[in-house]
């Protein structure tokens, strides 16, 4: 029989900034009418979703999202993870999914204590906008529903390639990271910092939509489109290579990994 996610009720253990990208974003989509039951954890939070979206109600603690849940998200920080999700009664037909950073799913359900369909996903700010990818393991067709509308769903096959996903996503702060030196440096030439920061956003903005608009291309194909030879972006290419840029990115990814897997994340 087909699943229809649209159909369940959806509940969210944890109240945070991705619970409320995640509910932001359903309701903008054909989910807008599905019923979503919320923590009360954090109550600011919870109480803003459901002021702006009818189908939002708070639940009275966390085991009341479970018992009125189908769908159940565990959006918790893994500090905590353990303590929350142990104290919790599920039912085996619960379907549940994890955005437990670096937690992988036997444990989890070693935790649940209960035969429950489990799978993880790392939904980014960003699907508030129905904007960005979100990765999903193992391949699930509720997790593909509800995160392809939100954006672009990835599914991967191993834990490994998800806790690889989950270290890419580290990027973030770098990007924005890189940009902020880039407009410092700017200002230093005596640019003012408003120009410069209007400048670099729309260029990487603009750079973002042709990855988005070419996704046969590969990276290094872009990298050649974007760079004339012997012009002044490959310069700045090799420079950042012969600086060490790549190798201090590859070695913060695999320090990244090591921390969510252990004993791995070596640079091949």
């Amino acid at each position: 029989m087909e699943i229809d996610p649209k159909r369940m009720t959806i509940g969210f253990v944890g109240t945070g900034t991705i619970t409320e990208a995640v509910v932001t974003g359903l309701g903008k989509t054909g989910f807008r009418d599905t019923q979503i039951v919320l923590s009360p954890r954090n109550e600011s939070v919870a109480a803003r979703l459901a002021a702006a979206n009818g189908n939002v109600s708070i639940a009275s603690g966390n085991q009341d999202v479970l018992d009125r849940s189908d769908l159940v998200f565990v959006a918790v920080r893994p500090q905590i993870a353990e303590e929350v999700v142990r104290a919790l009664r599920f039912r085996p037909d619960h379907h549940v999914i994890s955005f437990v950073a670096a937690t992988p799913l036997d444990r989890l359900l070693e935790w649940i204590d209960q035969p429950v369909r489990l799978s993880q996903a790392i939904p980014l700010p960003f699907v508030a906008d129905l904007q960005g990818a979100t990765a999903i393991h193992p391949p699930d067709e509720v997790s593909h529903a509800v995160f392809s509308v939100l954006g672009a769903a990835i599914e991967v096959e191993s834990e490994r390639e998800f806790d690889l996903l989950a270290a890419a996503s580290s990027m973030m702060g770098t990007y924005f990271g890189i940009l902020d030196a880039a407009s410092a440096w700017l200002e230093s030439q005596g640019l003012a910092r408003a120009a410069g920061d209007a400048y670099l956003r729309q260029l990487f903005s603009g750079l973002a939509h042709a990855a988005r608009s070419r996704p046969a291309a590969s990276f290094d194909e872009l990298v050649g489109e974007h760079s004339t030879k012997g012009g002044l972006n490959e310069q700045v290419l090799e420079d950042f290579r012969d600086f060490g840029g790549t190798a201090a990115l590859q070695k913060a990814l695999a320090r990244v990994l090591a921390r969510i897997r252990p004993g791995d994340g070596k640079l091949s």
